[in-house]
């Protein structure tokens, strides 16, 4: 097999996004077989913007079964992720679920344990993992040789959405069809970042403001505090209504700090380690010796490309994914005890109390209230985080 047989679930936003990207030839290993929408417009759109040795289906169940496909996108509402995610692996269908894993971390670990058991390829579209600031950050950080994190600091605003981005979907920003706002929308990627450059913390403590910006019932602006198993701490600070925003990641070392701003990133190192600097040092005033520098980096960000790429070559060649689906709980994680935090007013500890969380989720969901669609949201795929 030359090339792998990739059906698409859900042509919507990021589907369409990723049909264009295959058709256009950014993934040569990947045939797109097949796609697979509910909704009419979709499968019109497909019928008319895509090859027509594409099959489409208006039941995804169907394309499953119909034995053109070896390998699934996942790109409908975060609820049905897990769902669609083990009915591929239950037909050894290889399978790619977009961010976030799902809504919730009881049904995610079903997922993970469905996988555990099954021949297939599973990753997750962590597109923000190919760029070359944080996977240098990573490997800075992971090497040790800076010492232990400190403290952690996430400014994360530039998520900037009008009311009209809500208003384009029935399901966007409702507890009930999509599970929460800018933590499980926009924020999946900065989570697993997060975590997945710094480590997971043991308690998270969090304020919420839901539908603070925009008529809408969940979150659209948080303020999250953290605390790490070494004593250090962090905090990660999000919104969808700042308008201009800020991406600012700064990461605090024993022996120095590591600052990711408007795509640069900057290290200032210490000369001698502030443990050792603090407990040798004589004068009261003084201060280690920093030196300054930008961090060179390869410069290469792949990002969804990359991701479907790499699936590919998982499949056909047994190579590394970019991130392993099991990853994704991770970051997931730490957005539901946010939320648990901030609707119990309370610090959360890690492990989270999974069925705690379902219970105090269903009690939103059964009031939720779905919006009147004004407009169709068009996939920009120069957008690297494109949500």
């Amino acid at each position: 097999m030359s090339k792998i047989r990739l059906g698409i679930i859900g042509i919507g936003n990021m589907g369409t996004a990723h049909a264009n990207n295959i058709i256009s030839g950014k993934c040569p290993e990947i045939e797109l077989a097949a796609v697979a929408d509910i909704n009419p417009d979709r499968i019109k759109w497909a019928e008319e913007n895509l090859p027509q040795s594409v099959a489409k289906f208006d039941n995804s169940d169907a394309m499953l079964d119909s034995g053109i496909i070896d390998s699934a996108l996942i790109a409908i509402p975060h609820y049905d992720h897990p769902r669609y995610a083990i009915e591929c692996m239950k037909r050894g269908i290889h399978v790619m679920v977009e961010k976030p894993a799902g809504v919730y971390t009881k049904q995610v670990r079903e997922m993970n344990e469905f996988a555990a058991k099954s021949n297939v390829v599973f990753g997750m579209m962590f597109n923000q993992r190919t760029d070359h600031i944080y996977r240098k950050m990573r490997e800075i950080v992971q090497s040790g040789e800076l010492g232990q994190i400190r403290r952690t600091n996430w400014i994360i605003t530039n998520w900037y959405r009008p009311q009209a981005y809500y208003d384009s979907g029935a399901w966007r920003a409702t507890w009930s069809g999509e599970g929460g706002g800018v933590l499980l929308n926009q924020c999946p990627h900065n989570l697993d970042l997060w975590q997945w450059i710094c480590g997971m913390p043991v308690k998270v403590h969090a304020h919420m403001h839901f539908g603070k910006w925009h008529d809408i019932e969940v979150e659209d602006d948080v303020t999250a505090y953290v605390e790490y198993a070494n004593g250090a701490t962090g905090t990660f600070i999000t919104s969808t209504g700042d308008a201009p925003g800020t991406n600012r990641l700064e990461i605090t070392l024993d022996k120095g700090k590591l600052v990711s701003e408007n795509g640069k990133l900057y290290l200032w190192e210490l000369e001698q380690s502030e443990p050792e600097f603090s407990r040798t040092n004589k004068s009261p005033f003084a201060a280690p010796k920093t030196n300054f520098k930008e961090v060179e980096t390869d410069g290469k960000s792949e990002q969804h490309v990359g991701v479907l790429n790499a699936f590919a070559s998982a499949i056909l060649h047994g190579t590394p994914l970019i991130a392993r689906g099991e990853e994704g709980i991770n970051g997931l994680t730490l957005s539901n005890a946010m939320h648990l935090s901030a609707w119990l007013n309370r610090e959360i500890e890690l492990p989270l109390d999974e069925d705690l969380f379902y219970e105090e989720l269903m009690k939103r969901v059964s009031t939720s209230r779905r919006k009147e669609v004004t407009q169709a949201v068009v996939a920009d795929t120069s957008n690297t985080y494109n949500t």
